[in-house]
């Protein structure tokens, strides 16, 4: 007993070997971490699960999941830069590295044009991996004419990330049954508007406390400097911090590409700089879908009504005894306060002071990459077992809750059941 104890144990620390790094550290070392929701999904850190308790063996799994890696989703996301470049450029206001940065933006405008948005042929790839990993983890949920039932946002990449799922999960069992839909009857859950909420949320304390740290924290005068010939130029017709943040995300959006296997834009940045803007953007996140103490942490309830349908959906099916998967597929925006209001891996924290967030452990690469998941795994002994349990895993990799465990990572769905819906309850329109 002792010996399966410490291997069970083992198990479950395999997760979260990679997070033993200050977040600082591992940017440093990886910059392409630091793209933070335009990172390529980079797959599961943990390769063997933990086994289940005695007797139990998984029958569903209930799932939400974002889309593949994209394509930036407004087009000025790529022409104010590229347009802010080719006018210092006819002036001849461009060193030899702007010029440099003007052809490599060049690029990925041409790549992405008329694909604003859409799925990169790695974001296809990205979820048939995942679909492979969760039918061999887990067979016997998807054994013999399982019912696989799946739902996606109306918007096109989720659908075919979605479709690439089906597809690959097919190609290892033609005997499923399928179905899926994409329509506005689900936004209620799947992607649900809440202005009152969002009000709340980016209220004039939070605001505050962005512009703040901002001024403070980021100088783009060496960038700046790097890319145009004459500083009293840029002073006077750029904006310094607008053009760099621009030039980050592109060089976080360039790893979702075929053109990013051959071109960078991080040699721009130092890791200070790095460092500065990934933090910048975590406190966005923090704030809009976080526990964040200056608006009241209601961000996370942004997602009442999907916790809702992820726990109604799994009553039934516990009830009919059946085995099958539940797949929904979203956006970020719900990904990550979902996660919140699990509080799954202590991501229900409150952290007051912004520059203590991200050595506190709230890191939002750790959540959100592209094609970042949820996947709930029940298991139960029998069809008629109603004592079931489960586990969650962030982006496939185990994860905690703040719930009592029977062993592990493992859960009863009853004590979930019972301390999330008096979680709902508590919450007021």
């Amino acid at each position: 007993m002792l010996k399966r104890n410490f291997l069970l144990l083992l198990a479950f620390c395999v997760a979260f070997v990679g997070y033993a790094q200050k977040p600082s550290d591992e940017i440093a070392a990886n910059p392409r971490l630091s793209a933070m929701a335009l990172q390529a999904y980079p797959g599961p850190k943990q390769k063997v699960l933990t086994p289940a308790p005695a007797g139990y063996k998984p029958f569903y799994i209930s799932h939400y999941g974002r889309h593949g890696s994209r394509y930036l989703c407004n087009a000025s996301d790529y022409t104010h830069p590229l347009n802010t470049l080719l006018r210092a450029d006819s002036l001849g206001m461009l060193t030899a590295t702007g010029k440099e940065v003007l052809h490599k933006i060049q690029l990925m405008e041409q790549e992405s044009h008329n694909r604003i948005g859409e799925l990169t042929e790695l974001g296809a790839l990205q979820h048939k991996q995942i679909a492979w990993r969760m039918v061999k983890r887990f067979p016997e949920v998807f054994a013999g004419k399982a019912h696989i039932d799946a739902r996606s946002t109306v918007v096109i990449r989720c659908i075919l990330s979605m479709e690439n799922e089906l597809q690959q999960m097919l190609c290892l069992n033609p005997q499923l049954r399928v179905t899926h839909d994409a329509s506005h009857h689900d936004m209620y859950y799947m992607n649900q508007s809440d202005p009152k909420l969002e009000k709340k949320r980016a209220n004039e304390a939070t605001r505050k406390a962005l512009a703040d740290w901002t001024t403070r924290n980021i100088d783009p005068t060496r960038i700046m400097n790097k890319l145009f010939t004459d500083s009293l130029y840029w002073r006077q017709k750029v904006d310094g911090k607008q053009l760099e943040k621009q030039l980050f995300d592109l060089a976080g959006a360039l790893q979702s590409t075929e053109l990013g296997k051959s071109i960078s834009l991080y040699n721009l940045f130092n890791a200070h700089e790095l460092w500065k803007l990934w933090e910048q953007d975590n406190m966005m996140w923090y704030t809009l879908f976080g526990s964040c103490p200056l608006n009241g942490g209601v961000g996370p309830y942004s997602q009442r009504n999907l916790l809702r349908n992820i726990i109604h959906t799994a009553d039934s099916i516990i009830a009919r005894g059946e085995n099958g998967a539940t797949l929904r597929f979203g956006h970020d925006t719900m990904v990550v306060p979902l996660t919140c209001l699990l509080g799954i891996n202590g991501y229900d924290m409150q952290v007051s002071d912004f520059d203590k967030l991200a050595d506190s452990g709230w890191v939002s690469y750790r959540i959100v990459p592209m094609a970042a998941n949820i996947q709930f795994i029940f298991y139960r002994r029998n069809a008629a077992d109603k004592q079931v349990l489960f586990k969650v895993l962030l982006n496939e990799n185990e994860a905690t809750l703040p719930l009592k465990a029977v062993s592990g990572p493992y859960y009863r769905w009853s004590d979930f059941r019972s301390h999330y819906l008096q979680k709902l309850a508590q919450y007021k329109d």
